[in-house]
């Protein structure tokens, strides 16, 4: 892990000009709006930022929000700034990084950019506009910045949502790169504890791939930085490094998945050789696998008409489809999965799904969304950043 550029402490960029104010997370009705509970009432705030953030929206997380301007012309009366974590705050406002990303380049803090300097923010190359245009000792050249709130204890990843934007990014970074100097992509980390960063392959296998082909002609710098409590950014990032080869062994359509599903009210339901089996109401998580076509066989859960070939495919018939999220893996993970959820579901069914393995149950039940659950969050991400390094 790189060492922080020396630097005074006199001046530091601050992310909102006034005091935050506190709220208590207690839903997100929409991708960019939040409920949040102040000193003074419940209230609805502006979250500029499109990704799914299940790490960091949990039950009862603390948000720092903003008095929403006038002239931003928001229907909300507060904005989302950041999220309090026990590591610090969390930026969450994209347009603030990027603000902060400005702020460090200004002064030279970024590794291996020490000596260029911004010319011009939002800038367009044909079909694409990129948030800087720096200039170095070898000429101009385009920076894209993304911010990267999704990370483990060791490890940090971006998207946390599929992006299509942020794959035709890289694309083109990397064509414009045969005509000039080498373009750069900035990952803005809101961490000083991870040491590694990769792009999520489980989320976004094309980024991933796009990202890996990229990275001779593409400059690729994720780089974690620190926020006070005050909101004010400490000066300096630090270089995390990138595992290509633990993504070049894992950047395949295989692995495991967990289907979550919800069924709306008891019943009891035959299912094939194991027949009748009473299950209550409530969200069942089934764990699954495919050695390969892993997206074709998560599409294939998404529907409900088909043959009714495994255990999962009669509780489908008759349940809600919630999600499915895969964990691309080189090795086996279905049955450790299994093993991690069961120590954390209300209960287990028995013998479901697991009549090739000696585990007990592949299916497990959480009486509760198991996203809005911090155990279940954990295990995921447990399972897709911090295994892998």
């Amino acid at each position: 892990m790189g060492t922080p550029a020396p630097t005074s402490r006199k001046i530091l960029y601050r992310a909102s000009l006034s005091t935050p104010v506190p709220a208590r997370f207690l839903s997100r009705p929409n991708r960019f709006k939040v409920i949040g509970e102040t000193a003074s009432g419940a209230v609805e705030a502006y979250l500029p930022n499109p990704g799914r953030l299940w790490k960091l929206l949990v039950p009862d997380a603390m948000l720092l929000l903003e008095k929403s301007s006038q002239k931003e012309g928001r229907r909300t009366a507060y904005t989302v700034i950041a999220v309090e974590t026990p590591q610090g705050p969390v930026m969450l406002h994209t347009h603030r990084s990027n603000d902060a990303a400005r702020w460090l380049l200004d002064r030279g803090m970024i590794p291996g950019w020490e000596d260029a300097r911004v010319i011009r923010r939002e800038v367009a190359f044909g079909s694409s506009r990129f948030d800087f245009l720096l200039e170095g000792p070898e000429g101009t050249f385009p920076v894209e910045v993304k911010s990267c709130t999704l990370f483990g204890e060791r490890m940090a990843m971006f998207p946390d949502a599929p992006s299509e934007r942020a794959a035709r990014h890289v694309s083109h970074l990397a064509g414009l790169a045969k005509s000039g100097p080498r373009p750069g992509v900035l990952f803005l980390v809101h961490s000083l504890g991870p040491r590694y960063f990769l792009p999520d392959l489980h989320t976004d296998l094309d980024f991933a791939r796009t990202l890996l082909e990229a990275r001779e002609s593409v400059d690729i710098k994720p780089v974690g930085i620190r926020w006070n409590s005050d909101l004010t950014l400490e000066p300096g990032a630090s270089l995390l490094e990138i595992p290509w080869r633990v993504l070049e062994e894992n950047a395949f359509d295989s692995g495991g998945y967990i289907l979550v599903l919800k069924l709306e009210k008891d019943l009891r339901l035959a299912i094939g050789k194991l027949g009748e089996v009473d299950l209550k109401a409530g969200y069942y998580c089934y764990v699954g696998s495919a050695v390969k076509g892993l997206t074709a066989r998560m599409e294939r859960h998404r529907r409900r008409r088909k043959n009714l070939h495994w255990h999962v495919d009669y509780l489908r018939e008759v349940s809600l489809f919630v999600v499915c999220l895969p964990v691309r893996s080189s090795v086996p993970v279905e049955c450790d999965m299994a093993h991690a959820l069961e120590g954390i579901a209300d209960e287990r069914v028995p013998g479901f799904g697991c009549s090739d393995c000696l585990c007990r149950s592949h299916l497990f039940r959480f009486a509760l969304n198991p996203l809005g659950s911090e155990p279940f969050i954990k295990t995921l991400l447990r399972f897709r950043i911090d295994r892998l390094v």
